[in-house]
């Protein structure tokens, strides 16, 4: 149950910070705009009757702001924006207002948190995104060089491709194929792309499976590993954006992740479509 005399709510963007609190005893309102400091900010509260509670969304900014205010022994609930309460007529949004909505929201203590990871998990979840990022970027290169080499009837029949013999047909015989100097610079600069890409991904991989191997995430991906077609690189990914496992069930971790039907019911209808793809976008993927 909220317990503090005053809740605040924190609309945070990357340049401003809206704020509202809300006094329980005299039921006054306080509104300010911030600057995003942190220091700014905790001064502000200070000033507050306390108590205090403290909620903003969860968002781009990350959870830096938790961790200073909580370090400063100020309760912080960092809320999940799918799971807020929004009035249906409600046609007017702006920051002061939607501040004041969380406030509100953490007075009556209808603010669903998300899940905080730790500082070495939120790390550990940035290395992830950068290898699949860059396995997107790999994605793209290679399609570059094969359509310019398309677009001038250079197909490769020798099997699959971007093997080493599709990268050596690459530099004996497609590159040979074009007589243009401007197309010829076009495809060393697409071909140099694709090997950067690929040094890159080689780059993390290694730096994960040696983070696999030595941090608190291995017990996990061990026992993950166990299972067919799960490698290192699987388990890790999904070690570390799922974090603590015992916050689901065998029902509940599928709509974590967006992979339930979506159900339109009603009496003694039932219609189910198509995944919510609603959750975490890199576990699912």
């Amino acid at each position: 149950m909220f317990t503090e005399r005053t809740s605040v709510g924190l609309d945070v963007h990357a340049r401003s910070v809206a704020a509202a609190a809300i006094d329980s005893v005299t039921g006054e309102m306080f509104h300010a705009r911030l600057t995003p400091s942190y220091d700014h900010i905790r001064s502000w509260i200070a000033d507050l009757p306390g108590p205090v509670a403290v909620t903003y969304e969860a968002g781009p900014t990350g959870f830096g702001l938790y961790r200073y205010l909580s370090e400063a022994s100020i309760r912080c609930v960092v809320a999940a924006p799918s799971k807020l309460h929004k009035p249906a007529g409600d046609r007017v949004k702006t920051d002061a207002r939607d501040a004041l909505h969380l406030a509100r929201l953490l007075r009556l203590d209808e603010v669903t948190s998300v899940s905080i990871p730790s500082v070495e998990q939120e790390a550990a979840r940035d290395l992830v995104r950068a290898r699949e990022d860059c396995r997107g970027d790999l994605m793209r290169a290679r399609h570059r060089l094969s359509k310019l080499l398309l677009r001038h009837g250079i197909v490769y029949y020798g099997g699959q491709a971007w093997t080493g013999a599709h990268d050596r047909w690459l530099r004996t015989e497609a590159a040979p194929q074009l007589t243009s100097p401007a197309t010829r610079m076009a495809f060393d600069a697409d071909y140099d792309h694709v090997l950067t890409m690929q040094a890159r991904r080689r780059r993390l991989d290694a730096a994960i499976e040696e983070m696999a191997t030595a941090s608190e995430f291995t017990p996990v991906v061990r026992r993950m590993c166990c299972l067919r077609g799960v490698s290192t690189l699987t388990g890790f990914g999904l070690a570390v954006e799922i974090g603590d496992w015992t916050r689901f069930t065998g029902n509940t971790i599928g709509s974590f992740v967006g992979l339930v039907p979506s159900e339109y019911s009603s009496g003694s209808s039932r219609a189910q479509g198509s995944i919510t793809k609603t959750g975490n976008t890199h576990a699912r993927r």
